[in-house]
């Protein structure tokens, strides 16, 4: 486990010029809520950048992103949060991807940001996730509004912003949550008036200055290489078998150490602390640790590797695009939703390597011939769909349409992909990748 140290509030002016430390840490804010006997109930996490406690967040995804890497990897959730629960903010591009299957469930609450719009898309996801385990809470409500009443029969706890929130109009609205039987979370309490009124009012559980400010988390900064990461997805990708995928890790310590806080810390039903590689690939399987390592290329807050931040999320987009379409051609096939996603991921890997063609790069990489293929020759119904995902990403939903009628000659299943489902799919992949523009 990293060695953690913690930062209070009040930081002065000085800490703004630790420039080198903040280089070589990393940070997570938490902020304690607490149950109606004021004693601790769980923590929301905050995302920190350097030791000064306040957020400067120019992107939603990407904060969320690092939170989530440094709670389950560097930190640590049994540091973090103790025997408690985290809530972590949700932005439509986080709920929306596969990377949030990442957390344990029953550690973290996931909040809707205020700013998600509200939507059938939404309420599906929701949906989805709470059947996957997962508590749903929307953040900074201050009204009885068309959006709350349509979201509250799909959520399991509303947080009442206090410092917006009307005080005539309280009482109304916390009658209304509390006759669906939700969870009320009485937020931005400041003074002993608003936490004395949301007592009266029911309020279960409390957060805010009154009770504690932010506490920061650090520990020391260890990235994994960009190269590292994608020859892990290329293994995964290739089926590699398990002694392949074990050595490839050890050949990274920052990576094996990345792996291992995350397996451990989220509790994935081994009944002991796993303490090998090889344990934590089988304890968490393939598919996550995937999932991981994308998470990872977008979460770094290496200089080189912001750099070129624009290139990896035109690839999340792509490979988002692509993961959806397989979906919808072969529903029940995750396997070749998983061939899909890598295709994506890989189909820009060239770029990202400095390396003059794909054929180029991923000569180096392994990948099997049916994503291979299908980067280079366009082949297949992954380079079918390639073709249709690099149409729609430029704009071009027409072509991408013509792309996918004349695709169906060679291969009928791609008749799925009808106008109305490349715009539905273009739509989210166009989400995910505003949500990661570059800073």
């Amino acid at each position: 486990m990293a060695e953690i140290t913690t930062a209070r509030t009040g930081a002065s002016p000085a800490c703004e010029a630790r420039d080198q430390c903040d280089l070589e840490c990393l940070y997570l804010g938490r902020q304690p809520i607490l149950t109606r006997a004021r004693s601790l109930a769980a923590y929301e996490l905050l995302f920190r950048g350097s030791p000064v406690n306040r957020a400067r967040i120019d992107d939603d995804a990407r904060a969320t992103a690092r939170v989530l890497v440094n709670a389950m990897c560097n930190i640590g959730v049994a540091a973090a949060l103790g025997a408690h629960q985290g809530y972590v903010n949700m932005c439509r591009a986080m709920l929306f991807d596969d990377a949030v299957m990442l957390l344990p469930p029953e550690r973290f609450v996931l909040e809707v940001l205020e700013t998600v719009s509200v939507d059938e898309a939404l309420i599906a996801r929701i949906g989805a996730l709470r059947r996957a385990g997962f508590q749903i809470a929307l953040d900074d409500i201050a009204e009885l509004s068309e959006d709350l009443l349509q979201l509250l029969p799909h959520v399991d706890i509303v947080k009442v912003d206090f410092l917006h929130a009307s005080r005539e109009r309280l009482p109304a609205l916390a009658n209304a949550v509390r006759l669906q039987g939700k969870t009320l979370v009485a937020e931005k309490i400041e003074t002993r008036d608003d936490y004395v009124l949301a007592h009266e009012l029911g309020f279960d559980l409390f957060q805010g200055y009154f009770f504690a400010r932010p506490q920061v988390l650090s520990a020391r900064r260890g990235d994994p290489s960009r190269r590292s990461l994608l020859r892990i997805l290329a293994l995964i990708a290739s089926e590699a078998p398990l002694n392949v995928l074990e050595a490839e890790l050890k050949h990274g310590p920052d990576v094996v150490m990345q792996l291992l806080r995350l397996v451990n810390s989220s509790a994935y039903g081994f009944g002991r602390r796993i303490a090998s590689v090889r344990e934590a690939i089988l304890a968490a399987g393939t598919r996550q640790i995937a999932r991981w390592a994308q998470l990872l290329l977008y979460a770094s807050s290496d200089e080189t590797l912001r750099r070129s931040d624009p290139l990896a999320e035109l690839a999340g987009a792509r490979s988002r695009f692509m993961e959806l379409a397989a979906s919808r051609v072969r529903p029940h096939d995750e396997r070749f939703a998983d061939a899909a996603f890598m295709t994506g991921v890989f189909s820009l890997v060239h770029v990202l390597l400095g390396e003059a063609t794909p054929g180029d790069a991923l000569a180096h990489i392994g990948l099997v011939p049916e994503i291979a293929d299908a980067i280079v020759h366009r082949a297949g119904p992954l380079g079918a769909m390639l073709a249709i995902a690099e149409a729609a990403e430029a704009g071009a939903l027409d072509q991408a349409d013509r792309a996918a009628q004349a695709a169906c000659h060679g291969f009928p299943q791609l008749a799925a992909l009808t106008s109305a489902t490349l715009a539905e799919i273009n739509l989210q992949a166009a989400l995910w990748s505003r949500a990661h523009e570059p800073a």
